[in-house]
């Protein structure tokens, strides 16, 4: 399915999204007439689509694209997770705020580190500093937080 929206109506979504990604924005808005089920799942669908979408700009060498796209995938399984057990997933101190609460349920390190490296691939989407091969790096270890979070979201 897809959506027309007029240019001038699209102009203020971009506005009000204040350069937050456009899918996460609306879905916020209407956030409140779902059920949190129906919103885990839209946000586990969302992180299967920021997850395609990284995979392919990767594979293109776009790898400013593909960190941004990273990013989101996480923050679509933190979302999912957050609203699993009625915490506020809103904005990146939400997404701090239960990576370290995961981190003291689960004493897992690996929390910690994915979500620092994911950090450093978002900061890469508009700084661009990373070099492949340490991107490379960045990426083995946000695919694992990913794994993680999935399980954690399901």
């Amino acid at each position: 399915m897809s959506l027309v929206i007029p240019p001038p109506v699209a102009e203020a979504i971009l506005k009000a999204a204040g350069g937050r990604d456009v899918e996460e924005f609306l879905l916020s808005l209407v956030a409140e007439k779902l059920d949190p089920s129906e919103r885990v799942q839209i946000y586990l669908k969302l992180h299967e689509k920021y997850l395609r979408e990284a995979e392919d700009l990767y594979a293109k060498n776009d790898l400013a694209q593909a960190g941004g796209k990273y990013w989101g995938a996480v923050t679509a399984l933190l979302n999912a997770v957050a609203e699993k057990r009625g915490l506020p997933h809103y904005s990146h101190r939400d997404y701090a705020a239960l990576i370290e609460k995961l981190y003291d349920e689960m004493e897992d390190e690996e929390l910690l580190k994915g979500f620092a490296l994911a950090e450093r691939l978002h900061a890469n989407f508009y700084h661009n500093f990373l070099e492949k091969k340490s991107f490379e790096v960045h990426r083995r270890e946000v695919l694992r937080l990913i794994e993680k979070l999935k399980m954690l979201a399901t």
